[in-house]
């Protein structure tokens, strides 16, 4: 079973690194990419059921940034238990404290090399898809 993640990146090679990460890690993903804030929450709005499982979030981003794409998905009751995973470069605390302040469920920092991003991609499988229960529609 393909589970589906938003990736809300606009760094195309980013975009590719991540995939090419998930394909190496042999996860059973979808990764469905949004290039600015907006998309992404043209995307989620527009999406059906089941939900993603998790939606993987830059901070930088064109239009607006990962943080207000955060608050708009927690401000949601449909996207209230939806894990919102912070992927971004910036190692800022104040960036980092932001966004566990607005409902972020974990905040990593994308590797330069890809070996340690395939097991960044590993290391989300393992919890977000396999182990982590989520809760129940409804």
């Amino acid at each position: 079973m393909q589970h589906k993640i938003p990736h809300v990146e606009d760094n195309p090679d980013d975009v590719m690194l991540v995939n090419m990460a998930f394909t190496k890690a042999e996860a059973s993903v979808s990764l469905e990419v949004a290039t600015d804030g907006d998309k992404a929450i043209a995307a989620l709005q527009n999406g059906s059921e089941p939900l993603p499982v998790c939606v993987l979030l830059d901070i930088k981003l064109p239009s607006i940034s990962g943080f207000e794409v955060l608050y708009w998905i927690r401000s949601q009751s449909r996207f209230k238990h939806l894990p919102v995973i912070m992927l971004t470069s910036s190692l800022l605390p104040k960036d980092i404290n932001r966004a566990y302040d607005l409902g972020a469920n974990s905040y990593l920092v994308k590797p330069a090399e890809l070996d340690s991003l395939i097991a960044l991609a590993r290391t989300i499988d393992l919890y977000w898809l396999r182990t982590n229960i989520r809760p129940t529609a409804g």
